[in-house]
């Protein structure tokens, strides 16, 4: 169990207390009776995050844990250099100890007894005191905080108390302006030291080809080969390196084939946001070491750029290519634009599905490629449509729980007038996924297509932009919408000019907001900007996208005030 002292003092005291009152209670009991306790007592520094410490400063604590002898006390150097003559204690020093997981030696000392006994009493009363602060208990160990004690070792990952000062850390390096990433040495699995070379010669790779990618900040060697058998977290790392994102992994051998798994890590957060595992025959060791390290190298190129923008790709795919090919097509889509248009957004995805005929996310974003083509006028054939909804559906048979295929299913059906369907494959693409920011905004564009309730239509866009905090530009066109639909036209202005400006419908509802506020000038200018993105906008097109509503008064002066500013 771990328990936190704001004093060193303080807490050989409770060691000591706690040691003689059981030794005094011992001597009447049979010895299978008796409860018997190492404790270690050490001073450093750690971290504390929720209701885990971390850090040197436990780890040292709990080798001098084990150095004890049952019911003994082991202190470090630190430790006694701050106690020696503030309390009346003995002490055997013995000397440097090379404990496991520790770089360097620690200085031990045992605190000597004395036959000191605590009063029972007195001892019930400090047993109830940490028990009641949920710090002690004979089952398992106890640390403190910025002096730590522990009681039977038998797990670095306790419920301690909150600590009551806080902990003393060195002072974080800071990031880098461009991505930044440390590789640890991969742990050897195999059980066989020999096999050390491998997963060794698969970091050093990875350090050297890692840095020869431009825009990328990548740790040497010699620093992160210092964290090798030691138990280390990401957080800990990134802090001490001054990196935003970890790659850490394991090398397993069997017979002739080899296992490595392998993982990104946000180092800010803990979270892992990128994980792959490969299952090699051994046929050359070192032709294989080549090609895993170069499709980590092609992934991490292009995830990493990704992950610094905000955004977390998901890998559902074993096919590691077909997974590049997927990012590659999801930064096009970030990037839109109307020379290109969605020509290498599709040619990528499609490839993806060519790997792979089972990875429904690329059937979903092809599908999407389509809708989004279709309302923005890049290509007006309404066959589009269509055929998003076959890759929709061909999503949803390889996997159903995919939220991104209905929303996309609920766009074709609202444009084609489809009311009950758009609502309910847009509302099930919220209910697959609630803390889905696009699921979310989906359903409001769906909404305001369909002139439903404008008020919820607003609640989704807002919600979506809470989601995702670090891209609100993607949401804030269908909040602008809201606004207009409720007459809220500044509001609405200020929702628009904010919203990603590559979408030609931002530009096309600023249109008519300027327009209802009799700025007309500015909303000419706007037009301009929907033709500068899409040529060939058009206000027919417009009338086939809200064609169940066109006839709508609000419809129609919608599109009269297009007209008036010189959209045909």
């Amino acid at each position: 169990m771990l328990a936190e002292f704001a004093s060193v003092v303080e807490a050989v005291n409770c060691a000591v207390e706690i040691q003689s009152g059981l030794k005094a209670e011992n001597e009447s009991l049979a010895p299978e009776r008796r409860m018997e306790f190492r404790i270690g007592v050490n001073l450093g520094d750690v971290m504390v995050e929720g209701a885990q410490i971390y850090g040197d400063g436990v780890n040292v604590a709990a080798r001098l844990e084990s150095l004890a002898n049952p019911g003994g006390i082991c202190i470090s150097r630190t430790v006694h250099e701050n106690i020696r003559n503030k309390l009346p204690l003995s002490f055997e020093d013995l000397g440097e100890q090379a404990v496991k997981n520790i770089a360097e030696p620690v200085r031990v000392y045992r605190v000597l007894l004395n036959g000191a006994v605590a009063a029972p009493q007195k001892t019930q009363r400090i047993a109830r005191k940490y028990r009641r602060a949920g710090a002690l208990s004979f089952a398992g160990l106890a640390i403190a905080f910025g002096t730590i004690v522990l009681v039977q070792h038998v797990s670095l990952k306790p419920q301690p108390t909150h600590a009551s000062i806080p902990p003393q850390e060195t002072p974080a390096l800071p990031l880098p302006d461009i991505p930044s990433i440390a590789v640890l040495p991969f742990t050897n699995l195999s059980g066989d030291p020999k096999q050390e070379y491998f997963s060794d010669g698969i970091t050093d790779d990875l350090v050297t080809d890692l840095s020869r990618l431009p825009g990328l900040f990548v740790i040497d060697r010699n620093s992160t080969f210092a964290y090798k058998g030691k138990p280390t977290r990401a957080q800990e790392v990134g802090r001490e390196l001054g990196v935003k994102y970890v790659l850490e992994g394991s090398a397993r051998r069997a017979s002739d084939w080899v296992r490595i798994n392998v993982q990104l890590v946000d180092a800010s957060t803990g979270d892992q946001v990128w994980g792959q595992r490969y299952d090699k025959q051994l046929r050359d060791i070192f032709r294989l070491q080549d090609e895993i390290v170069q499709s980590l190298i092609a992934t991490l190129n292009l995830q990493l750029p990704l992950l610094e923008k905000g955004y977390v790709v998901p890998q559902r795919t074993n096919n590691l290519e077909a997974y590049d090919y997927f990012l590659r097509g999801f930064e096009y889509f970030l990037n839109l634009n109307p020379q290109d248009g969605v020509a290498k957004v599709r040619t990528m995805f499609e490839k993806a599905i060519e790997l792979d005929p089972r990875y429904a996310d690329a059937y979903a974003n092809l599908g999407m490629s389509y809708v989004l083509s279709y309302l923005w006028q890049w290509e007006k054939d309404p066959g589009l449509l269509d055929r998003a909804a076959e890759l929709a559906n061909k999503s949803i048979a390889l996997d159903d729980s995919e939220s991104l295929a209905y929303s996309v299913r609920g766009w074709v059906a609202a444009v084609k007038g489809e009311r009950d369907n758009a609502i309910a494959d847009s509302k099930r693409a919220v209910l697959l996924d609630p803390n889905s920011a696009f699921a979310c905004v989906a359903l409001a564009d769906i909404n305001e297509i369909l002139l439903l309730n404008s008020e919820e239509a607003l609640t989704y866009a807002q919600k979506a932009i809470r989601l995702d905090p670090r891209h609100p530009e993607n949401y804030l066109m269908q909040e602008g919408v809201a606004y207009n639909n409720m007459g809220r036209y500044a509001e609405a202005v200020d929702a628009l000019k904010k919203a990603k400006q590559n979408n030609p419908w931002v530009h096309v509802h600023l249109v008519y907001t300027y327009s209802e506020l009799g700025r007309e000038q500015e909303a000419r200018a706007e037009v301009a900007e929907v033709l500068r993105i899409s040529p060939g906008f058009s206000v027919e097109q417009v009338k086939q996208i809200v064609r169940r509503n066109w006839q709508e008064p609000g419809v129609q002066r919608f599109l009269a005030d297009l007209r008036k500013a010189g959209l045909k």
